[in-house]
């Protein structure tokens, strides 16, 4: 599937643009682009693509994605099959992390909502939204400008509070273990990053922070909630699907190139994580391109 760079800039002078898309169907490509981007699906179903993630949306959902992370919403085949003109609808909010400025979401005041935005570098989905929040998105479409820019920080500050999310790609696919501010666990990142495609060891990580294996596995299990190797794997197999889907690597190559030492344990890892086998995950892919 080919990855397309998107122009999402304003193209009115204005720091982030926000527009209602109604259509037959949603763009149908694999994308990118420097701005973040909010979206509220207010119709039509189908299966959303944020990194190497791969799951069904429906009408309500609110997914916040960071930047240059490929995504694509593709409408269920039916969508495509008669020209109805608002089939497909939504509100798209595209901003730059520094669209009020370098340090704005640095500042105490903001710096939960900095956190989110760094956060969403991995894709985030956010449950059972409240209808205030549905209703911010609706109202911004009619204010002014400057009405518009406080209404998104207020629907950003909100959003950052929600408790009920989740993370859609893997780390392994985006890597954002820089954002992580504790220095040990930042040597631990580092280390797997420099060092995932070939041998990881744990005594050589629980090494390098100064611990003994067995008080570095309880550690990592208590921050982690999983176990060290699974994490790994976690990277690994991510890591192996950015391979899969972007370039013309074989299972084989990729399984290798990721850091697996044979393929049935990388088939038995893949299916561990993904819940799906490498060649049936590049089959869901292809049937979009």
């Amino acid at each position: 599937m080919k990855l397309h760079l998107l122009n999402r800039r304003s193209n009115t002078g204005s720091s982030f643009t926000i527009t209602h898309n109604c259509h037959p169907h949603f763009l149908k490509i694999w994308h990118y682009h420097a701005e973040l981007e909010l979206v509220l699906i207010k119709k039509s179903t189908g299966t959303r693509f944020i990194g190497d993630s791969i799951q069904k949306f429906q009408v309500g959902e609110v997914v916040l994605l960071g930047k240059n992370l490929p995504h694509m919403w593709l409408n269920d085949e039916s969508y495509f099959e008669e020209d109805i003109p608002d089939a497909a609808e939504a509100i798209s909010i595209h901003f730059t992390e520094d669209f009020l400025g370098e340090h704005f979401f640095k500042s105490a005041e903001f710096s939960h909502i900095g956190l989110m935005l760094r956060t969403a570098l991995r894709g985030i989905k956010f449950h059972s939204i409240p209808p205030v929040l549905y209703e911010s998105f609706e109202n911004m479409l009619s204010m002014n400008a400057f009405s518009k820019a406080i209404a998104l920080i207020e629907l950003l500050n909100q959003l950052a509070r929600h408790k009920e999310y989740e993370l859609l790609s893997s780390i392994g696919y985006v890597n954002s273990f820089g954002q992580i501010e504790n220095e040990r666990l930042r040597k631990v990142y580092e280390y797997i990053f420099d060092n995932f495609k070939s041998d990881v060891n744990l005594n050589n990580v629980a090494e390098l922070v100064g611990m003994n294996p067995s008080a570095f596995s309880r550690f990592f299990k208590r921050i982690h909630r999983k176990p060290f190797t699974r994490y790994l794997n976690e990277i690994r197999i991510g890591y192996a699907c950015k391979l899969l889907l972007e370039s013309e690597n074989s299972i084989a190559g990729a399984a290798y190139e990721s850091g697996f030492n044979n393929i049935s344990n990388f088939n038995r890892q893949f299916k561990a994580i993904k819940a799906t086998s490498p060649t049936d995950y590049i089959k869901s892919y292809k049937k979009s391109g």
